[in-house]
């Protein structure tokens, strides 16, 4: 088994918690479809053309311009790349557990699967400004000059109606957005079937889906081996959509509470 990402052990055994007693998960979920749920991916890009990503509604470049002072973006739009490989496993997550969303690609990392704040920020702009409804956010910054920035966004997007889903670092540091409470943190959990969540009554690392030596979508194709608290928010952010889906309009707070009485750990 690979090494377990940090956070992960907060979902070791099975721990009752409180949940909201007659929401079933056929109300909760409708068709399971997702469909008209808007879910960017902002990662290293996603290749629309493998079939497990099942094609985009949209995609955008985020990147410093070249032209403009540190701290200035530009905007490229129109299909691109995956520089890694990393937003095509997650946006295969997403669109495996929720077939009819409409998937965007927001790419805001490089080949080496690195960026810079601002930009990280830009993307996250780019997503409140364009009514995203979901959004994966399978990256962070350690950076503790981002915290105020990032602090404002995420109010932002609560306040727009937007469900930002965070995978937690897989080292035990202080990350952004990962840890502030208007985001949906996720931590890996052994174990791979992705139509089970749990819920961690003492955050920060709010929800554990699958995402130890799981199989995902890569480049090229290929199906490969990972390890990761990033394979296993967009697992969160399918269930998330699957919500959304059936009930447009629910705010984040609302989508939390229909998730958490559909936790694996809720009432047992």
């Amino acid at each position: 088994m690979s090494l377990r990402p940090a956070w992960s052990e907060a979902f070791d055994g099975v721990r009752a918690v409180p949940g909201l007693e007659g929401i079933t998960r056929d109300w909760a979920y409708g068709d399971r479809r997702g469909a008209g749920v808007k879910v960017a991916i902002v990662d290293s890009g996603v290749d629309g053309a493998n079939p497990a990503v099942g094609g985009l509604a949209g995609a955008v470049i985020v990147e410093p311009d070249p032209d403009g002072v540190p701290g200035d973006v530009r905007h490229v739009d129109g299909p691109h790349a995956d520089l890694y490989g990393h937003g095509t496993a997650c946006a295969a997550i997403v669109r495996e557990l929720a077939p009819g969303i409409e998937l965007w690609s927001v790419r805001v990392l490089g080949e080496r699967l690195t960026g810079k704040g601002w930009v990280f920020a830009a993307g996250l702009d780019w997503c409140i400004e364009h009514g995203m409804d979901v959004v994966n956010l399978s990256l962070s910054t350690a950076s503790d000059d981002y915290y105020a920035t990032f602090h404002d966004i995420v109010d932002r997007a609560v306040h727009a109606g937007v469900v930002l889903v965070s995978a937690m670092a897989n080292e035990r540091k202080s990350t952004y957005p990962s840890e502030f409470s208007g985001v949906l943190s996720v931590a890996a959990t052994e174990g791979t079937d992705r139509d089970v969540l749990w819920r961690n009554p003492a955050p920060p690392a709010e929800w554990g889906a699958p995402g130890i030596d799981v199989d995902v979508a890569w480049l090229g194709g290929a199906t490969i081996s990972v390890t990761g608290n990033s394979f296993a928010a967009p697992v969160v952010a399918g269930h998330a959509a699957r919500v959304l889906g059936a009930h447009p309009g629910l705010a984040p707070w609302e989508v939390k509470a229909v998730l958490a009485a559909l936790a694996g750990n809720a009432g047992t």
